[in-house]
């Protein structure tokens, strides 16, 4: 088994690594900030004046540097699809649309935005530091998951065209019959691919949500990742951060 370091902190004995993708493997916050606005923007065709809370919804917020950054802890950040159409659609309906009218505009408007803003995965590259990391786990016998909120076929997609798929025995965002990235029944599947028991799995990721996975399910811990965002991230409950993929090594 091996040792994974991470600054002082070890984690031993683990034999799988569990990766979240958007602001962990994937450099995704320009995509997601113009994904976002033009919902937005395409909603208010229909709902004039409903930008501001929609943006404030998605987490859209202003950086130090001028240009629209995205809350690392926000809406757009770690929800799911189906949760970013509901919390639009509930600010339509704040509007005094009704509610089945309010989801039908919302659906409408993100499948408009998803065409106009061309294929994720050519806008989402790798975060440097990370093929380096990815490799090196591999090499050494480490098995190796993603476990993203972005839907399946993003996830999928992302593998394929960076040439993952030889590193990764499992791969999983969320579809049907799995609608969030902590399902239970989801995270058992996940154990089951790898064959390794939870606690000797370590999850790295950059969200609140993906250390308490890890707590959930007595994983080895959780090293939270905050190299990917403009915003600070504070990742509540994780065991060590680090901005670079260059400070978590493996020990034989």
């Amino acid at each position: 088994m091996i040792t994974i370091r991470c600054c002082s902190q070890l984690f031993e004995p683990i034999q799988a690594i569990i990766f979240d993708k958007d602001g962990t493997l994937a450099q995704s916050e320009p995509y997601l900030v113009r994904l976002a606005q033009q919902r937005a923007i395409l909603i208010n065709h229909q709902v004039p004046g409903i930008i501001p809370s929609l943006q404030k919804a998605f987490g859209v917020v202003s950086s130090q540097i001028g240009s629209d950054a995205l809350s690392p802890a926000g809406l757009m950040a770690v929800g799911t699809r189906l949760e970013n159409e509901i919390a639009a659609a509930a600010c339509v309906a704040a509007m005094g649309i009704p509610w089945v009218r309010a989801r039908q505009l919302v659906q409408a408007a993100f499948q408009q935005a998803d065409l106009g803003q061309g294929h994720k995965v050519e806008q989402t590259p790798l975060i440097p530091g990370a093929t380096d990391l990815i490799q090196n786990l591999h090499q050494l016998g480490l098995k190796l998951a993603i476990l993203s909120s972005d839907r399946q076929i993003e996830v999928e997609q992302f593998v394929c065209r960076f040439q993952l798929s030889t590193y990764f025995q499992a791969v999983h965002g969320v579809n049907e019959p799995f609608l969030e990235k902590s399902d239970p029944a989801l995270l058992t599947q996940i154990f089951d691919q790898l064959d390794v028991a939870p606690n000797r799995t370590l999850m790295i990721g950059d969200s609140t949500l993906d250390a308490e996975i890890a707590r959930q399910t007595g994983m080895a811990g959780c090293i939270g990742f905050v190299g990917g965002w403009l915003q600070p991230v504070l990742i509540d409950g994780a065991t060590v951060t680090t901005k670079q993929f260059s400070q978590i090594e493996a020990i034989l």
